[in-house]
C-alpha cells in the first residue's frame, strides 16, 4: 500500500522530533538538519543572503508548523528530506520524507483505500 500525503507527513512530524534545524531554498527543497554538522551547513548556506532560501530553528511543532506552511507555498516539485552527516557516503546521509511531486491531490482519496493496494 502507498503512504497517503497524511502518512508522509507523519514521518515528517517524527523527524521534527529530533531535528536541529530546517531548511527551504525558497522554490521547492525542504530540508530537515537532524545532527549539528548538517545544521550548521544549512546556516552558512542558506541564509537569505543572495537568495531566498532561509533556515529556520525551533521547538518540533514550530519546525512541523513552518514545514508545512513551506510545503504548500511551494511548487509542484516540492519534496522533504532529512539530512544526517555520513562521512563515508554523504549522499547516504539523505533520507526521502516526502517525494517529489507528492501532491495533497494525489493522495485525497487514499483514506477511503488505506486498505488496498494503490
Amino acid at each position: 500500500m502507498n503512504a497517503t500525503l497524511t502518512e508522509l507527513f507523519e514521518d515528517v512530524r517524527q523527524a521534527t522530533e529530533t531535528a536541529k534545524l530546517i531548511a527551504f531554498d525558497g522554490c521547492h527543497k525542504i530540508y530537515v538538519a537532524m545532527d549539528e554538522g548538517q545544521a550548521q551547513w544549512f546556516r552558512d548556506n542558506y541564509n537569505g543572503v543572495s537568495c531566498d532560501d532561509r533556515n529556520f530553528t525551533g521547538t518540533p511543532q514550530e519546525m512541523y508548523d513552518m514545514i508545512v506552511k513551506w510545503y504548500n507555498e511551494s511548487c509542484s516539485l516540492r519534496f522533504v528530506h532529512a539530512v544526517e552527516t555520513n562521512e563515508e557516503n554523504p549522499n547516504d546521509g539523505f533520507t526521502n520524507l516526502i517525494p517529489q511531486g507528492a501532491d495533497w491531490e494525489d493522495y485525497e482519496d487514499d483514506e477511503d483505500q488505506e486498505d488496498e493496494d494503490i
